[in-house]
């Protein structure tokens, strides 16, 4: 068998900068370098109905712009098939299977998990009729992890391009295979994860400087954001706030400029934004024994990062011109993913012996045993 990704996003929002360094710019050079049988590349707008089910609407209008998304950053639909996870209905049933493999606690342990509940203040002390401002965890949010296990290995994943936070959900999928192989006899693959090479891509913090970029708490760069607009959001990053004069020494760990400039900065950029300076080292040294400014260093990032997001702004404009040719690619897409995942689902029922009216040899022993039994 050949290698297969499986990689998507939650349609909660445009994707951002943080989206893009963590998988999608590792998706579209995987995808470029035919070293894969199959990518597919989900948009889970299921999975983000369990934390938004009282606000669908906010869901079904991202599932475009998370397309759209996809296609202006160079995901070619002639190669990755594109599909909506809610159209795929056999990761709904694999994921009912899989949950007689799991157990509370063990969902409870998962640090991802923990930290999304956090972050979306979801507490699990919730008494029913409680009037208060508390939201409690649903169980489709709490079981995640089960549900992105059914996504991958209902295409038989092989490859799972992902940021460093979903670490934890991987490993989860993994003991989900082990446990179900162990039990029903090898059916399913073992995912390996993919993470970014560059450590400065690990995880993208916001522009303000906390921890990850990311859409609830508004502090992210889009790949759709204008040229005013990016400049607008990198002259108000987060720096040394110790950096109060030019001559003033400045620190360049934790100053989100220099980390950007870690993961977007190419040794070219120099030549043509910044040619009084060798390299990254020469801006970060001069930076650190004082004389730079930070208008300066958010000046080359602006330029850096306006030269990335260029072309994704002039494809992006194509197929917002052609909506309905996006909506076909989804429908195509989603289409070829439930064939891929409906042969998955039949090798599973089989495995667990749940395959009633496709085993025809169960079905004449049954009947040669009764009829023997009436003699």
């Amino acid at each position: 068998m050949g290698k297969i990704i499986l990689t998507g996003d939650r349609p909660t929002g445009r994707l951002h900068l943080g989206h893009f360094v963590g998988s999608l710019s590792r998706r579209v050079e995987l995808q470029n370098s035919g070293e894969f049988e199959k990518i597919f590349i989900m948009i889970a707008d299921a999975q983000a109905l369990t934390d938004n089910a009282d606000n669908p609407d906010k869901v079904r209008q991202n599932v475009i712009e998370v397309a759209l998304d996809y296609l202006s950053c160079g995901i070619d639909p002639k190669v990755s098939t594109i599909f909506i996870q809610s159209q795929v209905a056999e990761l709904c049933e694999l994921a009912f299977y899989y949950m007689n493999l799991v157990t509370v606690s063990r969902l409870q342990r998962n640090p991802t998990v923990k930290t999304e509940i956090k972050m979306r203040g979801f507490s699990d002390d919730v008494a029913e009729g409680d009037t208060t401002q508390k939201k409690g965890i649903p169980v489709g949010f709490f079981t995640y992890p089960i549900s992105q296990a059914a996504d991958i290995t209902a295409f038989k994943a092989t490859t799972v391009p992902v940021g460093e936070d979903q670490e934890p959900m991987i490993e989860q999928t993994r003991e989900i295979v082990h446990k179900f192989n162990s039990i029903y006899g090898e059916t399913l693959v073992t995912p390996e994860i993919l993470l970014p090479s560059n450590n400065a891509c690990l995880r993208l913090p916001g522009t303000d400087g906390k921890a990850k970029m990311s859409k609830s708490l508004g502090n992210c760069i889009y790949l759709s954001d204008t040229e005013k607009e990016v400049k607008q959001k990198v002259m108000g990053m987060y720096t040394d706030p110790n950096h109060l004069r030019v001559e003033d020494p400045g620190q360049v760990e934790g100053n989100c400029v220099f980390t950007y400039l870690d993961a977007f900065c190419r040794p070219e950029h120099f030549a043509l934004y910044l040619p009084e300076y060798e390299n990254l080292d020469a801006l970060k040294d001069h930076y650190r024994r004082g004389g730079l400014g930070d208008v300066k260093c958010k000046k080359f990032l602006i330029a850096i990062l306006n030269e990335l997001l260029t072309p994704f702004r002039e494809r992006r404009k194509y197929w917002e011109q052609n909506i309905e040719e996006v909506y076909r690619i989804l429908e195509e897409g989603s289409a070829a993913a439930r064939a891929v995942a409906a042969q998955t689902l039949n090798e599973v029922r089989d495995a667990m012996r749940i395959n009633y009216f496709a085993d025809r040899e169960l079905i004449a022993e049954q009947a040669a045993r009764y009829k023997e039994e009436n003699k």
